[in-house]
């Protein structure tokens, strides 16, 4: 089927009727949003907490977005802050779709309006030498809110369950519980440190010279191994048993 010129050109101007109308509503959202910004700054917002149903009644600018980890990443192409204590405790994960409702009075109301799909994980709170937490799991370090951290009340070493988007490759985890304290890091670091202390103890002792036996009238030297052979064949025994315990146990 072929399309006349007349058909793209109407093609093409119901395209430029859409964009326009988009531009518009951007434009009047942008305007909205400074607004209520302006109205913070100056110090205007009330006191007390809005009422839930004055957010869900229409009143003030509503946005939906997408969450990122740290912030709403708007339909409309802006960022949006997201209070961590809030996504802390909702278990918000990377690609949660949120609405953002701007009161008239500035207060941002948030809802978690498209939960994306989870995956469960097991992982240790970790921490490097700035400060900054991590969730390790599956090989893998996952960025973690501060604020999570602190309304678990988890420390390096905890083992946490955490969630995670089934289908993005995210850099994020949201923590949802905390299993066992300080389960994985002490423990295992004790442990190890114990088979290396078991390990040296056994290869000095084999080192050390033993007193010489006076063998038997009926017992030649050829019938009972030297002491060289049995040293070589335990130490031999040992390292095959070190071998396989750092296998079965990386951390050690």
């Amino acid at each position: 089927m072929t399309m006349h010129h007349n058909d793209f050109n109407d093609a093409d101007k119901s395209h430029k009727i859409d964009s326009l109308r988009d531009m518009i509503l951007n434009a009047e959202k942008t305007i909205q949003s400074a607004k209520a910004m302006l109205l913070q700054l100056e110090g205007k917002k009330k006191t007390g907490r809005k009422r839930k149903i004055d957010a869900d009644a229409g009143d003030g600018e509503i946005i939906e977005g997408t969450f990122d980890g740290q912030i709403m990443l708007g339909t409309n192409g802006k960022q949006y802050p997201v209070p961590a204590n809030y996504a802390s405790k909702s278990k918000l994960v990377e690609g949660d779709m949120l609405k953002l409702t701007i009161t008239p009075d500035g207060s941002f109301v948030y809802k978690q309006i498209g939960p994306i799909e989870r995956r469960h994980m097991i992982g240790i709170v970790s921490q490097d030498e700035k400060g900054n937490y991590y969730i390790f799991s599956e090989g893998k370090p996952y960025k973690v809110l501060l604020a999570s951290i602190t309304y678990f009340k988890a420390q390096p070493g905890d083992e946490v369950a955490i969630l995670t988007p089934r289908e993005i490759d995210s850099s994020w985890a949201a923590i949802e519980n905390v299993l066992q304290k300080g389960a994985i890091a002490g423990p295992r670091s004790v442990t190890a440190q114990a088979v290396d202390k078991e390990i040296e103890t056994w290869k000095k002792e084999l080192e050390s010279p033993e007193p010489e036996e006076v063998p038997r009238e009926d017992e030649t030297p050829q019938d009972k191994p030297s002491a060289s052979a049995v040293v070589d064949e335990w130490t031999s025994d040992i390292a095959d048993l070190e071998k396989e315990i750092k296998a079965q146990n990386p951390s050690f």
